[in-house]
């Protein structure tokens, strides 16, 4: 078999003219980092306005306390990577991304871990927990959170405490209306509603081992209990004042026990 080598010659050429043409577009296309200067830094952090934990304004300062702060340096001397690295390092951080745009810009993008309790402990603790169980320190931004109070470890609020205020906070009734979770000695749990002069006493949530078994069981006790309350607010407060009861009892299936003033009574099953 001869070889065609003025065909094989065309068949090179027009491959090294396409691979020629492919490197000029895309050198063309490519913008000169080398001698572009970072002329803008776009910051946006998701949900800025229901955490509130952090702002544009302390990302700026940690990126800048890194000496990392891109604005006015070369766009080929900034590492994004380790930017997003440094912003991850903030406990209220939960995801960052950071790229380069032709333009000059620098983008950051951020969202927030969330909290969905603050934790004010007996014995001195005062904390965050987050939706996926984990502590986040206590910060000088203020968010409308449930607070938590009283015998709590650190164990305790991030096995059973955030179970009860994550059922909480996903019910919009009770998000709104529960304003305080307090943890007596005995682990016996008592809520405060905005409204009315009373306190709700539940009982103790039940245990287990597990994580996704201890859930599932506070998540369903919670609800049951609420149910109830619910439906005492709804036929039995609505007609004898909301300020008629200081303690509701409702750690009993068969009986819902409310206190006054100087004595007890027992409502019928609810």
């Amino acid at each position: 078999m001869r070889l065609n080598w003025k065909k094989t010659g065309l068949i090179a050429l027009d491959v090294i003219l396409g691979a020629y043409i492919i490197l000029a577009f895309t050198a063309f296309n490519k913008p000169d980092e080398t001698s572009n200067l970072c002329v803008k830094v776009d910051i946006n952090i998701q949900d800025v306005n229901t955490n509130g934990f952090i702002d544009a304004k302390e990302i700026k300062g940690r990126l800048q306390k890194a000496h990392i702060y891109p604005l006015s340096r070369q766009m080929a001397n900034i590492n994004t990577r380790e930017i997003e690295e440094t912003l991850k390092m903030s406990p209220f951080v939960k995801t960052a991304e950071c790229y380069k745009t032709q333009d000059g810009c620098v983008c950051i993008n951020l969202t927030q871990r969330m909290p969905i309790v603050r934790i004010k402990a007996a014995n001195g603790d005062d904390y965050y927990v987050d939706d996926k169980n984990s502590i986040m320190p206590n910060s000088h931004y203020t968010s409308d959170l449930i607070i938590a109070t009283g015998s709590i470890s650190k164990g305790y609020a991030q096995a059973y405490i955030s179970s009860l205020a994550n059922t909480l906070m996903t019910d919009n009734m009770w998000k709104n209306l529960i304003v305080q979770i307090n943890v007596l000695p005995d682990l016996g749990i008592e809520l405060v509603p905005r409204v009315g002069n009373h306190i709700v006493y539940i009982g103790q949530l039940p245990t287990a081992k597990d994580k996704n078994e201890r859930s599932k069981l506070i998540n369903d006790y919670i609800e049951k209990k609420l149910t109830r309350l619910e439906k005492f607010y709804k036929y039995g407060l609505s007609q004898a004042g909301w300020n008629k009861y200081s303690y509701v009892n409702l750690e009993f299936d068969n009986q819902i026990i409310c206190k006054k003033r100087k004595e007890t009574i027992k409502e019928n099953e609810i």
